[in-house]
């Protein structure tokens, strides 16, 4: 005969209302008590509780609101640097892999929720970067909360270059053919696609769209350039990648939290090499390369804006000419900035980055410009 659970003592009901909810929900139930609890008394996350969690929420069903309640709590507590290596571990356990053997990729991090005030230049600088034989690995997904900006996968479909609805292998074969690959989360990596419904319930960026800008699928010797926002978030990035052992990174306070660098104010850079972050004077006054930013106004007129660029001329040229010459540099390709800023206006001016993008879009013919 069943003891009823008004009679059993308290630590035998814990025990029976645990096994109820199962293994998974209770160990999440766990991790949410230590992220959750007041300023006194919550303790945090070891970084191999944090991958345990983010691994939990990939691959378990656990309700919703568990998955809220953990994400909206981590936000509140800001995560530690330990904690944010915990996560990226998780990432690179179960997301997707790219590979760029015997070649040192630069590979970018830029919130997946878009752009929605200023045009965006990334698309056209790792055409133009891959067009200069500098391997490029992006990554993103579909309209995301908060923002439900323009996302990379938008600007690339708008110059009839399609990264949706490719198999990994494809996108792979893309890589090595063509120097470029965009990896698109809803097909490669849908467990994390799968955490978008609660995101868009919480209304708030949780700790997971940090991930954005320290994660990539690459594998193998890279630079990663990670874009941020608030001063902070770059100190904890810098701690939390050293602790995952990426020795090389270009951690840049962009246009709305993106990699592209301003060219009407200085821009605010780091280089981190083996754990030693290092500021970058970058002012594009200094170089003749001054201009205003250019605002966005839709996705058909960035579309003219972004082939003209292409080829050295428009409104997006000088911007794209300072972002492709710094990156030029910071990757080796070049001596000099100085040197790096005229190799850029020389590889826009001959076409090579407008000939890099037919080659995709002509590689695919059903998918053309617009």
């Amino acid at each position: 005969m069943t003891t009823p659970p008004s009679l059993l003592p308290i630590d035998a009901r814990r025990e029976l209302r645990r096994q109820q909810l199962g293994p998974a929900a209770a160990r999440f139930r766990e991790l949410i008590g230590k992220v959750g609890s007041g300023e006194h008394t919550s303790t945090g996350l070891s970084r191999e509780e944090a991958r345990e969690a983010v691994e939990l929420m990939l691959t378990e069903r656990l309700e919703g609101c568990q998955l809220g309640a953990f994400l909206i709590a981590h936000r509140i507590r800001r995560p530690a640097s330990h904690e944010l290596a915990g996560m990226l571990d998780a990432y690179r356990h179960l997301g997707p892999v790219l590979h760029t053997p015997g070649r040192r990729a630069l590979c970018f991090g830029v919130p997946y929720d878009g752009r929605s005030r200023s045009a965006p230049l990334l698309p056209l600088l790792a055409l133009a970067l891959a067009a200069a034989g500098q391997p490029v690995v992006l990554h993103g997904g579909g309209p995301m909360p908060v923002k439900y900006g323009v996302t990379l996968a938008e600007l690339f479909a708008a110059l009839g270059i399609e990264w949706r609805g490719l198999e990994l292998a494809q996108l792979q074969e893309r890589l090595d053919q063509q120097l470029l690959a965009l990896s698109h989360q809803p097909d490669h990596f849908p467990a994390a696609e799968g955490l978008v419904a609660v995101r868009e319930l919480i209304g708030k960026r949780p700790p997971l769209a940090s991930l954005e800008l320290l994660w990539t699928p690459h594998r193998g010797e890279h630079l990663l350039v990670s874009g941020f926002v608030h001063p902070p978030t770059e100190a904890r990035a810098w701690e939390a990648l050293a602790a995952a052992g990426d020795g090389d990174v270009l951690t840049i306070k962009g246009l709305e939290g993106s990699t592209d660098l301003p060219t009407d104010r200085s821009g605010i850079a780091a280089r981190l090499r083996q754990g030693q972050p290092e500021r970058l004077p970058l002012n594009a006054r200094d170089h003749g390369l001054q201009a205003e930013a250019v605002a966005w106004d839709g996705l058909e007129q960035w579309r003219r804006q972004a082939l003209a660029a292409l080829v050295g001329e428009g409104p997006l040229a000088t911007a794209l000419r300072w972002n492709l010459g710094v990156m030029l540099w910071q990757s080796d390709q070049a001596g000099s900035l100085a040197a790096a800023l005229e190799q850029a206006r020389a590889l826009l001016a001959s076409g090579a980055a407008e000939a890099r993008r037919c080659s995709l879009a002509s590689c695919w013919p059903s998918h053309q410009v617009r």
